[in-house]
């Protein structure tokens, strides 16, 4: 190490080598091989919820650079097809790189024209096996996904993290909103079981809010689809409104 720091400091660093503190000197051709350790651009959480018909997710619109709000009309919900929808949290840059691979394999299906197509479960299980895989080889897909469509005349949600953990359930949450969202999902599919469209639309507005409140990497501006059988509707830019008349009674802050 003192032999190293003395060269570098009477010479320079040398052309064509490597240092790695305190291990001494690596060769470029010996140098190990790096991955990203650290989500640079990213984007919180994703609120998915089923009802009677159909299934709604949502997220945001802020793409966070650390901790600046940076990016304000950012899309992190991608229409794979009539009947299926895909939203993602963490690393934006990771998400557009698998949105590409996603909309590419769409068109290559479509050229095919054999009357197949993908459909959510299908969807579910291939993002399943590539989040696993990136895993397996240390190199992941630094991204939750949430996957969400009409498939067999029934809704379909599923949940997929960067390990490649994966469940389907009648409400899923991802980033912050699996801590304040989702207890306030599970309470509204509690109490109306049979909740139609526009009381699913409503829960996941007021869980928009809360999040919004609560979580300082949020947005109050957010985009919304909405898949039934009939096909599938994404509403953008979508405004909460927040109330902070309270604000003033909060303490502990300062």
């Amino acid at each position: 190490m003192e032999a190293i720091s003395t060269e570098l400091w009477r010479n320079g660093p040398q052309p064509g080598c490597f240092y790695n503190f305190p291990g001494g000197k690596l060769n470029s051709k010996d140098e190990p091989i790096k991955r990203t350790l650290y989500p640079t651009v990213t984007g919180t959480s994703v609120l998915g919820i089923k009802f009677n018909g159909g299934v709604v997710i949502a997220a945001d619109k802020l793409g966070s650079y650390g901790s600046m709000a940076r990016f304000r009309d950012l899309s992190r919900i991608l229409k794979v097809n009539d009947s299926c929808v895909v939203g993602a949290s963490g690393d934006y840059a990771d998400y557009q790189f698998l949105s590409e691979i996603i909309e590419q394999r769409v068109i290559d299906e479509e050229c095919l024209n054999d009357g197949f197509g993908y459909t959510p479960s299908s969807l579910f299980s291939w993002l399943t096996r590539v989040m696993y895989n990136r895993r397996s080889n240390i190199n992941p897909l630094w991204n939750t996904y949430v996957v969400a469509g009409w498939h067999d005349e029934e809704p379909f949600l599923g949940y997929v993290d960067k390990i490649g953990t994966a469940y389907q359930a009648p409400s899923v949450s991802t980033g912050y909103g699996a801590y304040i969202a989702q207890p306030l999902l599970r309470d509204a599919l509690e109490k109306r079981p049979n909740m139609d469209a526009k009381q699913a639309v409503e829960t996941i507005d007021k869980c928009m809010r809360v999040l919004y409140y609560r979580d300082a990497r949020s947005l109050n501006k957010y985009e919304i689809a909405i898949v039934t059988k009939d096909g599938v509707e994404i509403r953008t830019p979508v405004a909460s409104q927040p109330n902070w008349e309270i604000a003033h009674l909060i303490k502990g802050y300062e």
